[in-house]
């Protein structure tokens, strides 16, 4: 991983209506294009049906297609969220706190943007500020509103620090998430209980070993640095 920060988020806005007319936008999400209707949708879903060997019109399918299309408004809700947005307000009091800010353990529920399947795991997120913090919720919220897209976990990874870096300005941001891919562990080569981690360090957690150290102490990995970082 480098030290180029990602395009911030530029969409907006949530609830059904968003999910069925606006463009895709963000960051990952391509070049804009119009979301096609919620009947379409269901329509591919019926396709889908089909296509596994089922009838989508027996008495357990009928109402399938419209469940998974209000799945999907949960699963990918993060295309209608700005992360950035969520980093605005910040908080100058506090008598001149200047160590580390680590939030362990936030739960990752995401897509593999190659097969759809689940990404389950867990972000922790860390920095050091500059003399203005952050509501504790906002970082939750960053980890979702990239989260919950079509992803790869070293892209969510830098996502989620690049953009904690580039609002807050801090001296130092530091990311580790820990998952478990399904598309290997309930198919292809099916490997269950694998897991991947994944970090990204930039400012006084990349250059600074002890720095580093602490927070990887802080989060229950290996003090010795043991994680990677590119």
């Amino acid at each position: 991983m480098n030290d180029d920060n990602g395009p911030a988020s530029t969409s907006a806005g949530n609830g059904h209506a968003s999910m069925t007319s606006h463009a895709v936008t963000g960051p990952g999400a391509g070049q804009p294009s119009a979301r096609p209707t919620r009947a379409e949708a269901e329509d591919a879903v019926r396709t889908l049906l089909r296509w596994a060997g089922d009838d989508p019109d027996r008495e357990g399918l009928v109402d399938t297609p419209e469940r998974v299309a209000r799945a999907y408004e949960d699963w990918f809700a993060g295309y209608d969220h700005d992360p950035v947005q969520t980093l605005q307000r910040t908080f100058a009091e506090v008598e001149g706190y200047d160590e580390m800010v680590v939030l362990r353990d936030v739960r990752v529920e995401s897509h593999c943007e190659h097969h759809l399947a689940p990404i389950l795991g867990k972000a922790h997120v860390a920095y050091l500020p500059d003399k203005r913090v952050v509501g504790i919720s906002k970082l939750a919220r960053v980890v979702d509103a990239y989260a919950k897209r079509l992803q790869i976990q070293e892209k969510l990874t830098a996502q989620i620090a690049n953009c904690i870096q580039d609002v807050l300005q801090p001296r130092g941001v530091a990311v580790v998430v820990e998952a478990e891919h399904q598309c290997m562990t309930t198919r292809g080569i099916q490997k269950p209980g694998t897991s991947l981690i994944t970090s990204r360090m930039l400012g006084l957690f990349r250059r600074n070993d002890a720095t580093r150290r602490e927070f990887l102490a802080l989060i229950g990995q290996n003090g010795s640095g043991t994680i990677h970082h590119g």
